[in-house]
């Protein structure tokens, strides 16, 4: 909870001491010590009590189910993963004279030829909105 480090508790024993003084100094750790193990008591009889709603509301075996249907192990996804990702990389066998999908040019059409110039862009038009 709290990141203390040797140097900082020195100093806080320091400042307790001249505050407090040599006599009173036992007593107030003594009654520190038992204040911070009751809240950790409370803290933990407060999870217990939350763990034993869920036990009773039935969310552990909801939550048990809920998991295993995420789970792509079980329902089968990765195969499926494996599969698509093996589709992605297929590619199909050629003739040797066939044209690949790259050059080939739907029929009817003529095929763009090297030395046509490109279109010229729309010259940009301002409106005033």
């Amino acid at each position: 909870m709290f990141d203390l480090g040797w140097t900082e508790l020195l100093l806080i024993g320091i400042v307790a001491l001249i505050v407090v003084g040599p006599k009173d100094l036992p007593g107030m750790f003594r009654t520190l010590g038992r204040f911070t193990a009751k809240a950790r008591n409370m803290a933990r009889e407060f999870q217990r009590a939350m763990d034993d709603a869920a036990d009773t509301a039935g969310m552990k075996d909801t939550v048990k189910d809920l998991k295993d249907i995420a789970n792509p192990r079980k329902m089968g996804l990765d195969t499926l993963n494996e599969a698509a990702e093996a589709f992605e990389k297929w590619e199909p066998k050629r003739s040797p004279g066939a044209p690949t999908a790259d050059t080939a040019t739907p029929p009817g059409t003529a095929a763009p030829s090297a030395t046509a110039p490109a279109a010229a862009p729309a010259p940009e038009t301002k409106s005033d909105a």
